[in-house]
């Protein structure tokens, strides 16, 4: 992509035939404006329009979460579209009510919320105002907002080195700590399968987070393969970005009002 481009000439290919084109999103952060407490998070309603005619014009629209994929769909109140949920662990197709979960991650999820219910018990994440949240497979601590930040991220690198030696994952977002099963779990995974169930020529993708990463290497990697013939990687900025995001993209857009502002192009 020409370090010049505009958001018109980054557009332009999927303009040029939808049909055969992927709408690829990250919701926190890029659809959904960044919230204090999670469960707060919402789409908003000019954002919803513009995504509701996308998805009937589009040969594939999908939203890419680190959430699970059925509270994915309730943030975004879309049924028609896919949901890809807890980091590629899950996808909830359009119309559907159950998401498909590979096996081997799925037998993990016990595991995972007992060691994430253990730890929130403790008196110290009480005291500092850490919050958890039961992704199934995936458990998430949450410090944004809390009384002393500083001190609550302490506390959850304390939490991380505990779950590392008990055999777990973990990784890093924006103000939260996930606890993952050890095996392969990624965005890039997710929107990998995507593709291969959906053919396109063109695909995009926005996202916000370091997690975004591998879905912008997943779309690369495909072009690389020749199973698509362009990929175009858009950063969401913010206050928060991370400098290998901007790295990472071929254009940044700013929050989700740019997000938005790009899906009313390609909503025509």
């Amino acid at each position: 992509m020409p370090p010049a481009a505009t958001l018109d000439d980054v557009l332009a290919p999927l303009l040029a035939d939808p049909a055969r084109a992927a709408v690829l999103l990250d919701i926190d952060g890029t659809l959904a404006p960044i919230v204090r407490h999670a469960d707060d998070a919402h789409v908003p309603e000019p954002t919803r329009l513009p995504l509701i005619a996308i998805a009937k014009r589009y040969g594939l629209v999908a939203c890419v979460s680190g959430r699970q994929a059925t509270t994915a769909r309730r943030i975004v109140s879309l049924g028609s579209i896919t949901y890809v949920g807890n980091h590629g662990a899950e996808i909830l197709r359009g119309g559907q009510t159950t998401p498909e979960i590979a096996p081997e991650i799925a037998e993990w999820a016990r595991k995972v919320r007992a060691f994430g219910v253990g730890e929130l018990r403790g008196e110290e994440l009480h005291r500092l105002r850490v919050r958890g949240e039961d992704k199934d497979v995936i458990f998430g601590f949450h410090w944004r907002g809390a009384p002393d930040e500083e001190s609550a991220e302490a506390a959850a690198r304390a939490v991380a080195e505990r779950a590392e030696a008990a055999g777990f994952v973990t990784h890093w977002g924006r103000k939260i700590l996930e606890v993952r099963p050890p095996v392969a779990l990624n965005k890039g995974l997710g929107v990998g399968a995507l593709l291969e169930a959906t053919p396109v020529d063109v695909a995009l993708y926005a996202g916000d987070d370091r997690t975004d990463i591998d879905a912008f290497d997943a779309l690369r990697a495909a072009v690389a393969a020749g199973t698509l013939r362009e990929a175009i990687c858009i950063g969401v900025a913010s206050d928060e970005t991370p400098r290998e995001l901007e790295e990472a993209a071929d254009i940044l857009v700013d929050g989700p009002l740019g997000v938005r502002g790009v899906l009313e192009t390609l909503a025509g």
